[in-house]
């Protein structure tokens, strides 16, 4: 049950729908209504003028106008590949298409708002809420999830807020460079503790024209903030990847995430990272393959940021070749945009998960009996059926087990969070705006929906925290063990993975994304045993502590995927509002 009394004081103030986002200072909030997806500009309009419950008549009559302009799910969409790019929260969503071409508006950079609720919707964390000691942290496998605000307190001990990553506590920063999606730069500055707040930082992003401009607007009162662009040159493309690169007086840091860096998303989310060891310096005179891995994390990092052609990235090269990465036991899967053949193909997204299994994994008796999951918080476009893409080549990615010709074929289960999961949610229907799933994607692959199961998270304290982390995983028949685990940016959308084309002699990418690859071999074990109490976190050794409850729990025949831009008026959410996306 949610205890809401902590939430009353704001309860009137929030609106109801949302948009992860971008401020634009110097106009008024309106301005964003102008510009933008639908998404961005129903949610724009909603967060001007939240709609309570109520049974007022003309609330009511007005309400009824709107669910029928908006429901339905006869709408049409563009080409198949439109849909791809639904893979991200809905900051990430793409510019659409109007339904009627006649109306063609000018294409417009999104607009984004400095967070999905407005700033009357936050309650300020207790006193004691950041760290101010090191807190117990699991050294073995270095995942942990985010903080959330309004959770009892063990299931914040040992999660980490992004004040705590920046904090004294981890090394003393003397430069840092910020990947990501989605920027509140005012806000990210802030996050770093005041010895620290004028170091140079660097931000790599995607945005174009109107929002690079306005991505720079945001930067002009921080001198010490510098940018690099990401190349997109593939349609509905992203920079998705979420990763900070942390240089310390005392060594090197790498944080893989799943976190745009505005505040919605350190707040009542579930979020989930990667955190390294701290790297040394290496010995002046040492070699070139000197502090590799055993999962040859440094080469493959390397190879990554060496695919942004980025003249900004060539210093931070140089430094991560200086240092010792020896320590890392995870493998980096990362996603580059770009068309690749011959062993290219098997240097990003998909096919590089399947080769890093087939090469270091081991076949497990009864393994047709062993789930695959995957769990995410946006979906793509997959085709007319399972078999164009998700029950094919993604699905023989998933299932590989070493280098046996097996090729059963294991249950999947998908989780993505439920209507009834956002409405009763911490952030109530405006969590939902992370979660853009789209009514014109939904009506055309209505057969994956026998897949999905919902959030549920007692385990971890997060079941009403919803999932903006994206984790996959293969998981024994008892749910006690793992053959192995991933913690990504990559939703469920073939832009994110890849998808083969050419009779399968070519992968095609079209976004940036990165996650770590966690192998029981690297950690001289057989398989990982899940830890079933992950929190309060102890340093000593235990389980994999996966984010969510297994087993997975399926829909019921009353359970629908939230869907984003079809209104919820028939209950009130955990603010008491509803969802009317104009």
């Amino acid at each position: 049950p949610l205890n809401m009394s902590s939430h009353s004081s704001y309860r009137s103030a929030t609106p109801s729908p949302p948009v992860e986002v971008k401020p634009e200072p110097a106009k008024p909030p309106v301005s964003s209504l102008a510009v933008g997806s639908e998404a961005r500009q129903s949610a724009a309009k909603n967060q001007l003028n939240p709609v309570k419950y109520e049974t007022s008549p003309s609330l009511a009559g007005k309400r009824k106008k709107v669910a029928s302009d908006s429901t339905g799910w006869a709408l049409s969409d563009s080409d198949e590949d439109d849909g791809e790019v639904k893979g991200k929260s809905l900051s990430d969503l793409p510019k659409k298409a109007p339904p009627n071409p006649k109306t063609k508006k000018p294409k417009v950079e999104s607009e984004r708002p400095p967070s999905p609720h407005g700033r009357l919707y936050y309650i300020d964390e207790p006193d004691d809420f950041f760290e101010s000691r090191l807190p117990p942290l699991n050294d073995t496998y270095r995942f942990y999830l985010n903080k959330v605000t309004g959770l009892e307190k063990k299931y914040n001990n040992g999660a980490l807020h992004i004040r705590d990553i920046l904090s004294p506590l981890f090394g003393t920063l003397k430069e840092s460079v910020q990947f990501n999606y989605c920027f509140d730069i005012a806000w990210m500055v802030k996050q770093y503790p005041s010895e620290f707040r004028d170091r140079p930082v660097l931000i790599v992003h995607g945005d174009k024209r109107e929002a690079k401009a306005r991505l720079i607007q945001q930067a002009q009162p921080f001198p010490h903030v510098r940018f690099c662009q990401a190349k997109l040159d593939i349609a509905f493309g992203t920079h998705h990847t979420k990763m900070m690169l942390l240089w310390y007086e005392e060594g090197f840091r790498v944080i893989i995430l799943t976190s745009n860096l505005i505040r919605a998303d350190w707040y009542q989310k579930t979020q989930g990272m990667w955190m390294s060891p701290l790297f040394p310096r290496l010995p002046k005179e040492s070699s070139a393959s000197a502090g590799e891995s055993p999962t040859f994390f440094k080469r493959d990092l390397l190879e990554y940021l060496a695919s942004y052609r980025a003249p900004e990235l060539e210093e931070w090269i140089q430094r991560i070749k200086e240092h010792d990465l020896s320590e890392t036991r995870v493998y980096l899967v990362g996603s580059t945009p770009g068309r690749y053949v011959g062993s290219d193909m098997e240097r990003w997204g998909h096919l590089r998960l399947r080769k890093l299994l087939y090469e270091h994994t081991n076949p497990i008796p009864g393994e047709e009996r062993w789930p695959v999951i995957g769990q995410f918080s946006s979906i793509g476009s997959m085709g007319l059926d399972k078999s164009k893409w998700l029950a094919g080549e993604f699905q023989r990615t998933l299932t590989t087990l070493g280098k046996s010709s097996l090729r059963p074929d294991p249950p999947m289960h998908l989780l993505y969070p439920s209507v009834e999961n956002v409405r009763t949610s911490l952030e109530g229907y405006p969590a939902g705006g992370s979660l853009p799933y789209s009514i014109q994607t939904a009506q055309k692959q209505l057969w994956l929906h026998s897949y999905f199961h919902r959030w549920k998270a007692e385990a971890t304290g997060r079941s009403h925290a919803m999932p903006h982390i994206k984790t996959y995983m293969r998981a024994s028949q008892d749910y006690s063990q793992l053959a192995w685990f991933l913690v990504t940016s990559a939703n469920l959308s073939k832009a994110a993975w890849g998808a083969l084309e050419k009779n399968n002699t070519q992968m095609m990418v079209r976004s940036y994304e990165l996650g770590v690859l966690y192998l029981p071999s690297a950690f001289g074990m057989k398989t990982f045993s899940v830890d079933k109490n992950p929190f309060p976190v102890s340093a000593s050794f235990s389980g994999f502590p996966v984010p969510f409850d297994l087993p997975p729990t399926s829909y019921t025949t009353k359970d629908q995927p939230w869907i984003w831009n079809i209104p919820y008026s028939q209950a009130p959410d955990t603010h008491g509002n509803i969802w009317v996306p104009s």
